[in-house]
């Protein structure tokens, strides 16, 4: 394990997804400042920085990363020359092998490196999971995908276990910084308030919780109509015509239109069957088995039931209405650029010439 005597401390937040990570990562970079008058490095301009930095770490291809260069060995410099801690946050490291976990942290020989992972219960984070997968383009139907994760099938089933093993990944970290550098959160019973989960997460990282300004929305959730008619138009889409159009699939109409929609919709509903519950009471027993610590209470991770409406019963009325929202959001979206590009030719001295 890294052990900075000088105070140098890194705390990795290293997930896992759908584990009010978007959340997180908008609290530490919205109260960037106010973090770093209290002695916490937050390093990167914008959260995408880390994103770039880690993606650089490890190599990945296909990244924003690769054009941009340099991105974490600046990264690195900033966190030595940091006195006290600095929280950099990226859910795929949740997964990453034990020789990963060693390559990353060798970077850091004269700091104390910690890795934090926050956890939530299965029974929410299988519909969250398929939700996400859809936004990403994926057309499997939730039962098909449950299914998958049940069989442990190649593909989505497979994929899921490697971001939502909380224990293997657990063990993972711990096997390389050891059992007191490593501690796991767990995302609170539904209900709960929604600060819990920050002042858990300070906890865990020894920052004050309380001043912190709200982050705007992020990764928001879709509701059942919005997701079973995003997986539709996922089946229609060539995927030829390109990342921009995946793009504006992800990012303007799943999460600038369709998630605001959300409390307007019956959430995606979902019932856990007893070989979820099985797999859940095994985390709940065997991650206090490891030695970490654990900040809320490990069984949080039992998996409780998603109240709402299963996305094959939709009604087919729910889905147009969710499709109404969508084009609507998409015509004031491109109006608003028509009129962007207006002013930006005014300015540049074309004239008021039509768009």
């Amino acid at each position: 394990m890294s052990v900075g005597g000088d105070g140098r401390r890194l705390v990795l937040h290293v997930g896992t997804m759908k584990s009010g990570t978007s959340h997180l990562q908008g609290l530490l970079f919205t109260n960037q400042e106010l973090l770093a008058r209290r002695g916490v490095l937050v390093p990167g301009q914008v959260w995408r920085d880390q994103v770039d930095a880690v993606a650089e770490a490890l190599g990945w291809t296909g990244r924003r990363a690769e054009r941009r260069g340099g991105v974490w060995p600046a990264m690195v410099e900033q966190v030595r020359s940091h006195p006290g801690t600095s929280i950099i946050s990226m859910e795929y490291l949740a997964r990453i092998p034990v020789a990963r976990i060693e390559e990353l942290v060798a970077h850091f020989p004269q700091v104390r490196v910690e890795a934090v992972l926050t956890a939530r219960d299965l029974g929410r984070n299988v519909p969250a999971m398929w939700q996400e997968r859809v936004k990403n383009g994926s057309t499997t139907s939730f039962d098909d995908y449950v299914r998958a994760v049940r069989e442990r099938s190649e593909g989505e089933g497979k994929a899921f276990w490697r971001e939502q093993n909380v224990v293997a990944a657990t063990r993972r970290w711990v096997e390389v910084l050891g059992p007191d550098a490593v501690t796991v959160v767990t995302v609170p019973a539904p209900g709960a308030p929604r600060d819990v989960l920050w002042r858990r997460f300070a906890e865990a990282v020894g920052v004050e919780a309380t001043g912190l300004e709200d982050p705007p929305l992020g990764n928001e959730s879709l509701g059942a109509a919005s997701a079973e008619l995003l997986r539709r138009l996922n089946t229609r889409w060539d995927p030829s015509a390109g990342p921009t159009a995946a793009e504006v699939l992800k990012h303007r109409l799943a999460r600038g239109i369709l998630g605001p929609h959300r409390s307007l919709e019956p959430a995606i509903g979902f019932e856990v069957p007893d070989w979820l519950e099985e797999i859940s009471r095994r985390t709940v027993r065997r991650l206090p088995e490891l030695g970490v610590r654990v900040v809320g209470d490990a069984a949080d991770l039992r998996a409780v039931p998603s109240p709402g409406t299963a996305p094959h019963e939709v009604a087919l009325a729910d889905q147009l209405e969710a499709a109404t929202v969508g084009l609507q959001g998409l015509v004031l979206k491109v109006a608003d650029l028509r009129e962007e590009l207006r002013q930006e030719r005014a300015r540049a001295g074309h004239g008021p010439k039509s768009c």
